[in-house]
Parts: structure tokens; sequence; C-alpha cells
């Protein structure tokens, strides 16, 4: 009996919705296999139900499928997942933890086929952030998914970490790595960090932000993230393409925030900023 192997190729920036779209037309489970999405499935019909969910999300990607053996992929998928170091932190599977110290390793369910190490804009983050996080931190991180930047802030010092994620079906995932992770500063909440945000901000003022999300999502929280954050607060922000560095670098610059450092992996860039002194947000002129 054989299945039928589903790879999608997506475009600049797509990886991720395109991803999201299999797991919700039905993929149990998906490997990066030299640069395209790869799952296998049972059937012609699911084949081709990932492959129109793909081609919606993303015109301008190119779905491959063949015949393949039929194997558990809900089990086989595990041999493409790997633990990925970066600076003084390792993010890894349960299966692969044994090797790592516990204070120094994030142990994440991969769930999700991101949020694991495995995407360029995750290592970025955890880069980036082992320069910023002082001991007694409260951290804010948005878009959490699988709460491995959360966890990250904790393990580096933070005291209080707000993991907010709006998508519902990612919630359980986060709060069993939290729990897995020990991580008992990090708690989860489900909602829009527009709203969320600055209600955390008025129990306990935030010095650093985390978020690994798109740029046009970056753009629309810059206001809430500005007057949510301490004097002195910071911000990470990844998920944008190395060809909008510039454009971002404009958004930036216009609201008094200043490059403290900046990270790129392939296609993607990552930057630490501060706000001036004296920077407002747009809102707070007269």
């Amino acid at each position: 009996m054989s299945g039928v192997r589903v790879s999608v190729r997506a475009g600049a920036g797509q990886s991720e919705a395109v991803a999201a779209a299999l797991f919700a037309a039905g993929a149990e489970a998906l490997q990066e296999i030299d640069g395209a999405l790869t799952t296998n499935v049972a059937t012609e019909e699911l084949a081709r139900a990932l492959a129109a969910a793909a081609v919606a999300t993303d015109s301008g990607a190119i779905v491959e499928t063949a015949d393949a053996p039929d194997v558990d992929w809900s089990t086989a998928w595990r041999a493409g997942i790997r633990a990925h170091t970066v600076g003084l932190l390792t993010v890894t599977p349960p299966w692969l933890a044994a090797p790592f110290l516990p204070e120094r390793s994030i142990i994440i369910e991969p769930a999700m086929a991101f949020g694991t190490g495995d995407h360029a804009t995750t290592r970025g983050v955890l880069l980036l952030m082992q320069d910023l996080i002082r001991p007694g931190d409260v951290v804010a991180d948005l878009g959490a998914g699988s709460a491995v930047l959360s966890i990250a802030a904790a393990k580096l010092g933070a005291t209080r970490v707000f993991a907010i994620e709006n998508d519902a079906d990612a919630i359980g995932n986060a709060e069993e790595n939290v729990e897995a992770n020990g991580a008992a500063s990090v708690t989860v909440f489900e909602g829009d960090a527009g709203v969320l945000l600055p209600l955390l901000a008025l129990e306990v003022p935030v010095r650093l932000v985390l978020a690994n999300i798109v740029s046009s999502v970056i753009r629309q929280l810059l206001p809430v993230i500005e007057q949510s954050l301490a004097p002195g607060g910071k911000a990470i922000f990844s998920g944008m393409l190395v060809a909008e560095r510039d454009q971002m670098m404009r958004e930036f610059d216009g609201r008094g925030w200043m490059v403290i450092s900046e990270t790129s992996e392939g296609e993607w860039w990552s930057v630490a900023l501060e706000r001036g002194t004296g920077a407002r947000s747009e809102d707070q002129l007269i």
C-alpha cells in the first residue's frame, strides 16, 4: 500500500502561513526537505486538499506530489527534528534533551511547524535577547506561539513573562511547554496583543517586548508597545525580511527608536531597539 508525498515550495515570507494552511487542511506533521514543506498522506483526495490549501494561501507556491511508502508519518517526522544551540541556550525536543543543561535548555514539544528553533526568526530573537535580559525583568512576548521565547526569557532571569497569543490552537501547546520547563514566571494569555499588552502594563511596566511576527503587524503594534514599555524599555522584532530592513528602519527612526543590535540569517532580519530619550508615540503628540 502506498501513500502520497506532498511537497510545497512557498514564496518568500510565506512559509509560516502555508504551513498553518497545510495543518488546517489535514496534514499531521511537516518536515522541511530541500527547502520544501513536505508531508506524507494516505489518499490522493487529501493530497489534493493540501495542494489547494497551499495555493489558496500563497498563489506562487509550487506543489509537487509523488508516490510514497505508506509510513507512520506521525512518528517518522521526528527524525527531521534537531536540537538548536544559540549562544547560551539550546532549544530541543524532549527526546533529545538529555545531554543539555536543564537551566540552559528549552524543551519544546514540536506540535507546530514553527517555534522549535528550526526557523531563522526564532534563532534571531534568541540570539539578541541574551544581551538584553537582566535578572528581575518583566518581558512581554507578542505572538508567543509555542512559548519558546517566553521560556527563554525566564531561563535568562526574567521574573515575569507575559506570553500573549491570539491563536487558540497554540495555547495548549504553549502551556504544556511552560510546564515541561518549570517556567513558573511565564503566564500564557489568549487574546489580541494590542488589547492585552496595555492592560498588563498597567499592572507592571514591561521592560522588554519580544515580537516575532510579520512586519505589517509590527507596524500596527508599535504605538501600543511604546505606551506599554517602562522608561528605558527595549524591544526585539523579528519575522521581517532582509529586503524590508530599510523600510522598517525608516519607520523605527521616525518613531524615535534606536538600534542596539541586529542580525540576519538567510532572508530573515531581526533587530533589537530602544526608545530614544523623550521619544513619544504619534498618538501622544498634540
